[in-house]
């Protein structure tokens, strides 16, 4: 699992910035001071009702802490995560990171295996504060289900 002090690793992912598709570096996407909250999964209930409202509702407080990125990523491919993103938060700047086959996640050591509940391979709910490229805090929740340190209160 990822720890504070350590690099994103470096690979290729798969974004919605403004209503587009694009593939772009982590190298590239985590420059500056950047969150990444990850989620189980678009549309689900916590995700849904708490998690990414959280970051919506707060989105001009964090800019004002500095923040320049905030970054979504669920287990998701990008049809999805742009559906989700037009329906929760059409008017959000917020960049969401279609993982779909999960390689980020594991990379970060963030694998939540929902198998039992007929999910499969999912991301644990989480918040990562990342500065050029180098991890300076963890936020993990214990209890995927609840959404407690991985929100944006959290941070404010």
């Amino acid at each position: 699992m990822i720890i504070e002090g350590t690099k994103i690793p470096h690979l290729t992912v798969q974004v919605i910035i403004s209503n587009e598709k694009k593939e772009i570096s982590t190298e590239e996407l985590f420059r500056g001071k950047t969150i990444l909250f990850g989620l189980p999964g678009a549309f689900t209930p916590v995700c849904t009702q708490t998690q990414l409202p959280s970051f919506v509702e707060n989105e001009k407080s964090l800019r004002e802490e500095g923040y320049e990125k905030i970054i979504c990523m669920a287990v998701n491919d990008a049809f999805v995560m742009q559906a989700w993103k037009e329906q929760i938060a059409p008017n959000a700047d917020i960049i969401m990171l279609a993982d779909g086959s999960a390689t980020l996640t594991k990379a970060l050591g963030l694998e939540l295996d929902l198998a039992e509940k007929h999910m499969g391979l999912r991301c644990t709910r989480f918040l990562l504060v990342i500065e050029n490229g180098v991890i300076l805090k963890t936020n993990i929740e214990e209890n995927p289900g609840v959404c407690l340190v991985s929100n944006a209160n959290s941070l404010l």
